[in-house]
């Protein structure tokens, strides 16, 4: 979907945001990046490659009286995927079945992502449209991870208007368990090895 704002950081930047920026003293800076083409507005590699790895994040919808929603997602690399240069899909497995966000996308399908990767101190904002379709055979083979123990009730299909790269001040480095797992199960096979090589030259 081609962004219908003059400069596709508008999405964001109101005329209300624009005068606050310009009382603070941070529109100039903006400015120059709204003159070099502003935000970007397809998926490219660098967006697709950490959507690929993406193993959490945050979906923001409001409904049609404006009050927003922020729900959380979740799975193993690889669950949320690039469907093309604009679409991004994934799964919605079967959780408590309130349905808000399925609800506010029915009246408002202006939606919001947000990405973060706490081990690189990295986070992604994106801005769009939302819907959610049948989760057909066709799709699911695009978007269900394979092995994963998750009962799908949906489809999410997300349409990019813009994207932007956030500052990393301020995100705890954190990692994951199984990460951390598989760094501390090598070291210990390391270790393992050392003191079996020390325990042959001794016999010797």
């Amino acid at each position: 979907m081609k962004p219908s704002h003059a400069t596709s950081s508008d999405i964001a930047f109101t005329p209300t945001v624009k005068a606050i920026q310009s009382r603070k003293g941070s529109r100039a800076a903006y400015a120059g990046m709204e003159q070099r083409g502003g935000w970007r507005t397809a998926i490219d590699p660098e967006l697709a490659a950490f959507v690929e790895h993406t193993r959490s994040f945050f979906l923001a919808t409001a409904n049609s009286e404006g009050q927003p929603y922020v729900q959380h997602r979740g799975g193993p690399p690889g669950f949320f995927r690039v469907l093309d240069n604009q679409t991004l899909g994934f799964a919605d497995f079967k959780g408590n079945r309130q349905f808000i966000t399925t609800g506010n996308l029915e009246d408002n399908p202006k939606a919001f992502l947000f990405l973060i990767d706490y081990a690189l101190q990295r986070r992604i904002k994106i801005w769009g449209t939302a819907k959610m379709v049948e989760a057909t055979p066709a799709l699911l083979s695009r978007l269900l991870p394979e092995g994963y123990r998750a009962r799908p009730e949906q489809i999410v299909l997300f349409e990019v208007e813009a994207w932007d790269v956030n500052c990393p001040q301020h995100i705890p480095q954190r990692f994951e368990a199984d990460d951390v797992a598989r760094v501390l199960a090598k070291r210990d096979a390391r270790i393992a090895e050392l003191e079996a090589l020390l325990a042959a030259r001794d016999e010797t």
